[in-house]
């Protein structure tokens, strides 16, 4: 679901002016990249070599929701070599969920969504680490289960979730990868905590969890956003889609994207030193 109620600015000064950074920790033992890695990603390594791949095999991700988006960014983040990718979801996979949620398919009613997640993973890249957790994102669980995770991808359809996602992120400085659908209109957008403006910024309400109209391909394009974006923080490529909020607008077929910037009021980062 994704709100209108946007907080934007007029400029367009500095909106890529998060790009290439050293994102995850290199301390210790790269991941070694072996001869069946420089085979099944030989095509990315012309893009970001060895080194890239390494980080990909060093970095957790946690994906939030095993959805629609979720379902799109597990699966370019699991063929990519992301080395560890935890699975979020307490739900279970309804007959309403395969129309968009792709991963999950007919013999998979009934089965915990997380689980439907790990069956189809494995089976497409066996050398990474997928894991699940069940439990209810809520304020009492959600320190917990974004212990070890290096990077944090919201796939999820409420934002009262979302808001508490945002605000552990800030807390440990974990970069948050937002991505919203309705209908065939998404938005999506990257924030760096402590350089960009949060989610409460972009969104200071967001509304209530509603059963809201979605095509399959508005998840697909989202979802595609969101893992590049995951990818090019990972290895230290091109431009961030930092400060900028995309807007997708299936029916039109357009995109369009507007600067978005740090509220000094905003109750969850406000007072988040840059």
């Amino acid at each position: 679901m994704i709100p209108r109620n946007f907080m934007v600015k007029n400029c367009v000064e500095s909106a890529m002016s998060t790009s290439r950074r050293g994102r995850v920790d290199d301390s210790g033992d790269a991941a070694p990249v072996g001869e069946p890695d420089l085979r099944r990603y030989a095509r990315q390594l012309k893009l970001f070599g060895e080194e890239g791949q390494k980080r990909l095999k060093k970095a957790t991700v946690t994906i939030a929701g095993a959805g629609g988006l979720g379902s799109v960014t597990a699966v370019y983040l699991t063929v990519a070599g992301v080395g560890r990718i935890q699975i979020v979801d307490d739900d279970v996979v309804e007959l309403s969920n395969l129309n968009r949620q792709i991963l999950h398919w007919e013999k998979d009613i009934g089965k915990k969504k997380a689980e439907s997640f790990v069956d189809k993973l494995s089976q497409m890249n066996s050398e990474v680490d997928v894991v699940v957790t069940t439990r209810r994102i809520r304020e009492d669980t959600v320190a917990g289960i974004l212990n070890d995770s290096d990077l944090i991808v919201d796939a999820m359809d409420n934002f009262q979730t979302r808001y508490l996602l945002n605000k552990v992120a800030l807390q440990r400085k974990i970069p948050f990868f937002y991505g919203g659908v309705y209908g065939f209109e998404g938005q999506v957008t990257t924030i760096i905590p402590g350089e960009t403006a949060c989610l409460r910024c972009i969104f200071p309400e967001g509304h209530q969890p509603e059963t809201f109209p979605v095509i399959g391909a508005t998840c697909g394009v989202i979802g595609c956003i969101q893992a590049t974006e995951v990818v090019k923080y990972i290895v230290g490529v091109g431009g961030l889609l930092t400060n900028r909020l995309l807007i997708w607008d299936g029916l039109d077929t357009r995109m369009e994207e507007f600067v978005v910037e740090r509220n000094p009021a905003c109750v969850d980062c406000g007072d988040l030193d840059s």
